[in-house]
This record gives structure tokens, sequence and C-alpha cells, in this order.
């Protein structure tokens, strides 16, 4: 991939690191939201950032755009530093909220041609008319935003956000509540805006979306606790697992999540997902199940998903 050269205005820092942050802590009362956070994103890469809710992800992005001041840490987003040059930063950032923030009494294209001249731009009403081809919004273009569909919102939301062509794009949970087409179609053209150059940063629940990632970084309770491709932070999961098959699963179920050395049990169709942290103590537990005509136990390979429980069982949740 090719990374995209950096506009004339931007700091000539490394052009290769995007976000480069240390040591980020914001607490809100007694609170500790985000702890002692250190990451970097590289350019041209789609960058996943999960963790249930709570975890401070969404903090996290608004202290990066300079819309939220941490209490203690550094760092920088385009080269610009997050305490002191917050303008400067958002005038290369697009940032799509998880709340709909558009209005819903314009058109889309009256709406993206807002945006546009709120970006000064110099031609808005070309700017947004590009908008609408690239996304497929030509035959919605009269339609007023407070009738459109979750996912034809979410369209527009990314139009908005792409209009003033930003060098990075920040998503907050962005398809929540999207039909799987229009997730994948999102998708899709998330992908697209990476090869032409741009930086995203993506927070999402969905597995399949984490897996479409070039990386992702795992937030519990306000600590990065993993990071790097999928596969590396499957890897390091240390997790062994085997797939079960056979009758009356829900019984053999409830007898392995009793068992010592089994840490998950999770049906998948006709099959249990059976994993543990410790291989030797899982094989025994395997072993020591009575020999039932059908059941078959075969070895498998962790899924993200099982990554993803074990990262929270793990954790603590700080508003306990």
């Amino acid at each position: 991939m090719t990374a995209a050269a950096l506009p004339a205005d931007l700091p000539q820092t490394d052009p290769d690191v995007v976000i480069d942050v240390e040591g980020l802590t914001k607490k809100f009362g007694e609170r500790t939201v985000v702890k002692d956070l250190t990451m970097q994103v590289r350019r041209g890469l789609i960058y996943g950032f999960l963790g249930p809710n709570g975890s401070g992800k969404t903090t996290t992005i608004r202290m990066l755009t300079g819309l939220l001041t941490p209490d203690s840490g550094r760092g920088t987003c385009l080269g610009y530093d997050i305490l002191t040059q917050s303008t400067e930063i958002k005038r290369h950032v697009g940032y799509m909220t998880q709340k709909f923030s558009l209005y819903t009494d314009l058109s889309i294209r009256e709406n993206l041609e807002f945006i546009g001249r709120v970006h000064g731009l110099s031609d808005p009403r070309g700017a947004a008319s590009e908008a609408i081809a690239r996304l497929g919004l030509e035959n919605r273009a009269s339609q007023l935003a407070g009738e459109l569909s979750g996912g034809w919102k979410q369209r527009l939301a990314l139009g908005a956000c792409i209009l003033p062509k930003p060098d990075l794009l920040l998503l907050d949970e962005p398809t929540a509540g999207v039909d799987p087409k229009a997730r994948r179609e999102f998708w899709d053209e998330i992908h697209h805006l990476a090869h032409d150059g741009m930086t995203v940063l993506v927070s999402t629940h969905y597995m399949d979306e984490a897996e479409r990632c070039h990386e992702i970084a795992y937030i519990a309770y306000g600590e990065l606790l993993t990071h790097g491709t999928v596969d590396e932070v499957v890897a390091q999961s240390g997790l062994a697992t085997y797939t079960v098959t056979g009758r009356d699963l829900s019984a053999l179920a409830d007898q392995l999540s009793k068992t010592e050395g089994v840490d998950q049990v999770a049906p998948f169709g006709s099959a249990l997902h059976i994993s543990g942290r410790d291989k030797a103590r899982l094989d025994a537990a395997i072993e020591a199940l009575p020999e039932t005509e059908g059941v078959e136990v075969t070895p498998s390979e962790p899924t993200l998903e099982d990554v993803f429980i074990e990262l929270m069982s793990q954790s603590r949740d700080n508003f306990a």
C-alpha cells in the first residue's frame, strides 16, 4: 500500500505514523475511564478499536481530536500536539459520532452542501454531488434526512465526514443497528478510502468487522490489553480450542462449563466451542469426558470472539 503524501500545512513528522500517544489518562470524578493508554496507528491503515461498553473508546477518540483534554499523558494526531493544537487537528479529521447529527429537516443534498460551506470549500455544490455519486445516493439526494433508514443515514453521515477530504477518519461504532447488507457496503467504501490513502480508526462490537481491519486494539475498562493484526491477537491469547459435535449438546455444555480446565463453552449451531487458557488442563478435561455414541471432539482454532470473551473475563469493570 502506498502512503499518501502529507499536505503542505501538516507538520513534517514521521509520515508513516498518524496517531502516536503515550500514557493517556482521563478521569471523570473518581472513575478512571482511560488509564495509561499508549498506541500508534500507521498511515493508510484501518485500525479497529474493540471493547465492551464503557471501556473508554469514545473518550479516547475525543482526546485524539482535542474535544477532551487528558489528565496526563502526551500525544500527536497527524503530527499535531493533542494538548495544544486541537484546532489544527480538527481541520484534517473527519469524525462520525454514534448518534446521527445532521439536520433531519434538510435533504441529503442540502445537508452536504451546508457541510461544504461550513468547511469553506470552494465548490460546495460540486463536492456534495461528488459525495452523492460516490456513496450511491443519487436516487435519494432530494429525500429529507429524517426520513432515511439507518443504513442510508449512515451513508449520509459518512459522506459528510469525507466531504472536506480529511487525512484521518474517526468512526465511533458507525454500523450499530444497521442491517448486514448496509454494513458490508459501508465497509467496502471504508476499504476504498483506505486504498486511496486515508487512515481510519473505527470502534466496533462486531467481530466480523474487526476481522476486516488491518490491525486491531482491545481496550477494556480504560486499559489497552492487546493489539496487532487479527492473527497476532488470536495467537497472543494462548487459548486452546476444541469443537464438539453430537447429541444432547445442551447437557454436555452444562457438564463442561463446570469442568476444571474449561474456561469457555459456547454453542455454535450444531456444535460446541470449548476453550481454555491451559492446554494441558483442557486436554485432561476433554479426555475425562465419558464416551458417548455420536460425540466427536476435534481440535480447532480460537476465533476472535473467543479472544474477546476471554479478555473481558480478565477485566475489572470500572463502574463496579
